[in-house]
């Protein structure tokens, strides 16, 4: 069920990125919404991740879930979103979708990382709101071209950091805001947890037949053709893959490192430094560390501040660098920020703990209530309320992950960073990675 590649131009012409003829303008079709008028969503990607983001946005009494598009048609992916919406006209390329874009208002985008891009920045130029599953992109350079193609299009934006609504951030953000623990002078952040995904050491030979429920040619998109291998890639695996994902880093970041970036009003890094041992050709490491330096803010202890990652099973911040008494124990991933007046730890995802705990015995914290990520997006664009994770937040927070793995890739080098210019400053093999080359017939309307 593989089907004919397509040229570059109809290519350009469905997706709308282009802007050139035959292009509709969202100026075009923009909506004014009723107080009761129900927005007209569209699901891309249905299944995992994909399915808990479109019944959750569904979950809003103003959605209709009128499109839904998944690359493989079996019973646990587009068949089972097929009988939950049985009124949803349904595809298995996103690229129909948006060839009947005013049947929809808005776009939910739940696919490997390598695609949210390409199907993110053709709908926002076709003036449709979008939900984005984290992170935003696979290269640093997209997830730039992300925040600004919102801004042009003005439309309505969400990253799926969605435990950025849970009360747990969202109390831990105000305890930092409320100079709980001072003016904070260091962070440690860690995802030590299995990296189940990660199934083998090297890229297996030969290839499988493509199950007929699957087209594999639609599921690598903008990736470099490669066989099919059953497990290997799709439903899940593709995680371990440089093609496909942004490694543990990208998969965890985005969250863990959110309420760091919120509390403390951090901006963009100016130092990057990765240590990891050398990565296969096409896979992502099983462990590394990412140290960021940043401007200091008003939040922050000094001119500057650090920001420690580990990632790997069993890889932890080492405990004489988080000044806690011996035997703390911390979660499994979280992080810790050290403050003039003691420590904050943030577990992912439970209620913040504040230490030394003798010293905060008597301290009542007061707890923020959580806030519905994804019904707020609805609502959002609808025009009631704003998005707490739009991309004017979410791509800077991105750009800052993705750059990480770029030190993974070039560990024990510093990398300079000019967010302004778009550039790492200092060294051209790591400048090379914030961008990537897309498959002939797939390129989007940014590659020349």
């Amino acid at each position: 069920m593989m089907s004919k590649p397509i040229s570059r131009r109809r290519f350009l012409e469905r997706s709308a990125v282009a802007g050139g003829v035959g292009v509709l303008s969202a100026a075009g079709w923009s909506r004014v919404y009723g107080a009761n008028e129900r927005l007209r969503v569209a699901a891309i990607g249905v299944w995992g991740k994909g399915w808990s983001d479109h019944t959750s946005v569904a979950a809003s009494p103003y959605v209709d879930i009128v499109s839904i598009c998944d690359i493989d048609e079996g019973p646990d992916h587009l068949g089972r979103a097929a009988k939950h919406y049985p009124k949803a006209a349904t595809a298995t390329d996103w690229r129909k979708v948006l060839d009947k874009a005013r049947d929809i208002d808005a776009v939910i985008i739940s696919t490997p990382d390598h695609m949210h891009a390409p199907i993110s920045l053709a709908a926002m130029q076709l003036g449709k709101h979008v939900f984005c599953q984290k992170p935003l992109a696979h290269t640093v350079f997209e997830t730039r071209q992300m925040q600004l193609a919102a801004a042009k299009n003005r439309v309505v934006t969400q990253m799926g950091n969605q435990i950025q609504s849970h009360t747990a951030y969202r109390t831990a953000v105000k305890l930092v805001h409320d100079g709980v623990i001072g003016k904070v002078k260091e962070v440690h952040s860690w995802q030590s947890g299995p990296l189940i995904w990660m199934l083998v050491d090297e890229r297996p030979t030969g290839s499988d037949p493509v199950p007929a429920t699957l087209h594999w040619d639609e599921w690598l998109g903008v990736a470099p053709t490669r066989p099919y291998k059953e497990k290997i890639y799709h439903p899940f695996n593709w995680r371990a893959w440089q093609d496909f994902s942004t490694g543990q880093i990208g998969d965890f970041a985005c969250h863990i490192l959110d309420p760091v970036f919120k509390s403390l009003e951090l901006t963009a890094p100016t130092t990057i430094r990765g240590e990891a041992p050398p990565l296969p050709s096409d896979l992502w490491t099983r462990r590394s560390t990412v140290q960021y330096e940043f401007p200091g803010t008003a939040r922050t202890a000094g001119k500057t501040i650090k920001v420690t990652w580990y990632d790997g099973e069993g890889h932890f911040p080492p405990q004489e660098a988080l000044g806690l008494k011996e035997g703390t124990k911390l979660p499994t991933a979280g992080s810790l920020l050290i403050g003039e007046k003691g420590s904050l730890v943030i577990p992912h995802v439970a209620a913040p703990r504040l230490l030394p705990e003798e010293q905060f015995a008597d301290f009542k914290i007061e707890t923020v209530p959580d806030r519905d990520h994804y019904v707020s997006w609805a609502d959002a664009c609808r025009g009631e309320g704003q998005t707490t994770s739009n991309f004017d937040y979410s791509a800077p927070l991105t750009e800052t992950v993705l750059l990480g793995s770029i030190a993974i890739r070039n560990p024990e080098q510093e990398l300079r960073w000019d967010a302004g210019a778009l550039k790492i400053t200092n060294n051209a093999t790591a400048n090379a990675m914030l961008k990537k080359p897309y498959r002939k017939g797939w390129e989007p309307a940014w590659v020349s």
